[in-house]
């Protein structure tokens, strides 16, 4: 069986473009499952427009709650609560509760106990342009990199079982837990970065992480065209440290048209962005099989 190709774009900061790119791939790329990461602040269904067939409830921990009938208002857990959870009345707050569960073992009567919590949901969603799995995370809610682990793993079951050639992940922005779970395992990194001072910072590193992880990058440089000389400070340092870019799109006003309207700018007729964003998804396959 062929192995399924996983590419992450990711961007280590929001704003970028990423999303955009995505979609456009889930347009041009055959056979393939599409998956978004970004389980904090979801938003590739926007342009792709997914139908849910499948509704799964996620649970990423425990949190303390306290039984008013055995409570004998002693006032430990009050005492020994880091993180502000516990009230005056001895109420617990499940948002501020960390679950570390230090009340449950200095409360004498038993009278606290370790529940399990449902943090979000998960979908296995149909699209037309092929399987898409993705997630919402509830409001101030964590392990957020749990749950794209867990939505990774359904979308990598999906692409084996159908022999999809590609598994394409829309990451989330950032370096941390859910950007980690989000490239792990993948076959390449594409990290989507903007000529700004911010942009060149963040790459670098989005790059970092990559090569912590032993997995090979490629870079596209998203309007280009509004700053040349931060475009070749990007380009500098991508070829100093190995890292092939693999496209220039330029600033286009018609992204924003077809973001309104709900498309992706390859749908929208011809455009500058649109066609420099069918060229980088060949250098993509390109660097796939190169990597082979």
């Amino acid at each position: 069986m062929k192995k399924v190709k996983q590419i992450a774009v990711i961007s280590g900061k929001g704003g970028t473009g990423k999303t955009v790119l995505t979609a456009c791939f889930a347009v041009l790329a055959r056979n393939k499952v599409l998956v978004d990461c970004d389980v904090d602040a979801a938003d590739l269904h926007l342009l792709l427009h997914p139908e849910i067939q499948e509704r799964h409830e996620f649970s990423g921990g425990s949190v303390a709650f306290r039984d008013p009938e055995k409570c004998t208002e002693c006032g430990k857990c009050l005492e020994v609560c880091r993180f502000d959870a516990v009230r005056e009345n001895f109420d617990i707050d499940p948002i501020a509760c960390e679950g570390c569960g230090f009340c449950v073992h200095v409360c004498p009567v038993q009278a606290i106990a370790m529940k399990e919590c449902v943090n979000g949901e998960w979908f296995v969603s149909e699209t037309a342009y092929g399987p898409m799995v993705h997630a919402r995370l509830g409001p101030a809610e964590e392990n957020s990199g749990k749950l794209v682990t867990v939505v990774r793993k359904r979308a990598k079951a999906i692409a084996e079982q159908s022999g999809a050639h590609y598994m394409i992940a829309d990451g989330p922005p950032g370096i941390g837990c859910p950007v980690i779970a989000s490239i792990t395992g993948a076959d390449m990194v594409l990290g989507v970065s903007e000529p700004s001072l911010s942009g060149i910072h963040d790459l670098k590193r989005v790059a970092g992480i990559a090569t912590r992880f032993g997995i090979r990058m490629c870079c596209v440089i998203n309007k280009f065209d509004i700053n040349l000389e931060n475009s070749r400070v990007l380009e500098d340092w991508c070829q100093d440290n190995g890292i092939s870019v693999v496209g220039r799109i330029p600033f286009d006003d018609a992204v924003t048209k077809a973001m309104v309207q709900g498309k992706t700018v390859v749908e929208f007729g011809e455009t500058r962005a649109g066609t420099e964003i069918q060229k980088v998804w060949q250098e993509v396959k390109h660097c796939l099989t190169m990597k082979e």
